[in-house]
């Protein structure tokens, strides 16, 4: 799919991997702790749409993105991904910074945070 981007999580130690191509075999995968990782689904997870979703605003021939979202050392926002086509930017993040980059204005791409508690969220850049 265009501008997709797969995470695979570990549910027993929380590390987690992002995969360029993925299989469909049923018996292999990526395993973690003797297990299937399980992949992520972006916005599924039972929490508060407005402090996950990345929202971003156009600024020349870039877009500055944030993530309105608290950013503690047990819970944060890890890093924010823009996605499009064959092109993939991330900033990794750390607790007590701010949730927010640049990126370069790509229309159609795809922008993704994940949180280290609620998982995986997207938004669609215009």
């Amino acid at each position: 799919m265009k501008n997709e981007l797969i995470v695979k999580k570990c549910k027993s130690c929380g590390a987690t991997v992002k995969v360029l191509e993925d299989c469909d075999c049923k018996d292999c995968g990526i395993k973690c702790c003797d297990e299937k990782m399980e992949v992520l689904i972006p916005n599924s997870v039972d929490a508060a749409v407005e402090k996950h979703v990345p929202t971003y605003e156009k600024i020349e021939d870039e877009i500055f993105v944030k993530v309105n979202h608290v950013m503690e050392k047990e819970h944060y926002i890890e890093w924010i991904s823009l996605v499009a086509d064959n092109k993939e930017y991330t900033v990794k993040l750390y607790p007590e910074q701010n949730a927010e980059c640049r990126f370069p204005y790509i229309s159609g791409s795809t922008l993704y945070a994940y949180c280290n508690k609620h998982g995986l969220w997207k938004a669609e850049v215009e």
